[in-house]
């Protein structure tokens, strides 16, 4: 479905406000395939550079060296909306608002529909039962549950070749975080997708069928939950605090 060979990413920085120019590998040297079908869960430290991946797959960043192929296609130079119609779409940690925008509006750009009995179908695939859901603007009043269900609408409505979530759980709680494992499992089944979540939350590591993690900028390990964990606890890749966003959080390893 989508193979990276040799990607890196790179940054230039000036040390303290001199002319000094700064070389600081983010992403190094990584080659990977995610296939269709199949749940990829990309962990790691913060800061190892596991977001920035999701980035240069959707072309929101430039890599510095190698190549992105998305179903036999060389996309590197492709831009974002391109790649948007190609079949890749993005979930973002933080979603935007749009003032003077209604979910219904958005989706119906998703969708390309734009008829109740249509939109109404979408909508329950995200758990949403009530049609006035659909015309609450999309702002600052909004939860962070809501804004989540509602970006994660318009991803499904496209019925994508890869979707890509970006920390899906950051805003929800807890009763939130397994409907939404859920849906993406059944998402991904019914469309033969490839899907990567892109999370340090325990649920959806488990729910991977292949688990990335990511340190430094480069891949330490692939494999299943329980090598992760061997891994983790035996040769110091990270410390399993490192994987749990908020002290004491139900669904952190330990």
């Amino acid at each position: 479905m989508i193979e990276l060979q040799n990607l890196s990413f790179e940054v230039h920085e000036t040390n303290n406000g001199s002319d000094t120019i700064a070389v600081r590998s983010i992403i190094s040297d990584i080659s990977f395939t995610f296939e269709s079908g199949k749940i990829y869960a990309v962990t790691g430290p913060n800061g190892s550079g596991k977001s920035t991946l999701a980035k240069l797959i959707m072309g929101i960043h430039a890599p510095s060296r190698g190549m992105i192929r998305f179903m036999d296609e060389d996309i590197t130079g492709m831009a974002i909306d391109e790649r948007s119609r190609a079949g890749i779409a993005y979930g973002f940690q933080h979603p935007a608002r749009f003032k003077g925008t209604t979910f219904r509006d958005l989706l119906a750009i998703a969708s390309g529909q734009d008829d109740e009995d249509t939109l109404a179908r979408i909508i329950s695939r995200v758990g949403i039962c009530s049609m006035d859901f659909l015309d609450k603007p999309v702002d600052a009043k909004l939860s962070g549950g809501e804004i989540k269900k509602i970006e994660m609408a318009t991803i499904i409505a496209r019925n994508p070749k890869l979707a890509i979530y970006d920390e899906p759980d950051t805003g929800i709680d807890l009763w939130t975080i397994q409907p939404m494992v859920d849906l993406i499992r059944r998402e991904n089944r019914k469309n033969n997708a490839t899907t990567i979540v892109v999370s340090h939350n325990r649920a959806f590591l488990e729910a991977a069928d292949t688990l990335l993690l990511i340190k430094d900028g480069k891949i330490a390990y692939t494999g299943d939950m329980d090598g992760a964990e061997s891994m983790l606890d035996d040769q110091g890749v990270c410390t399993l605090n490192d994987l749990c966003r908020e002290e004491n959080n139900a669904e952190c390893y330990r």
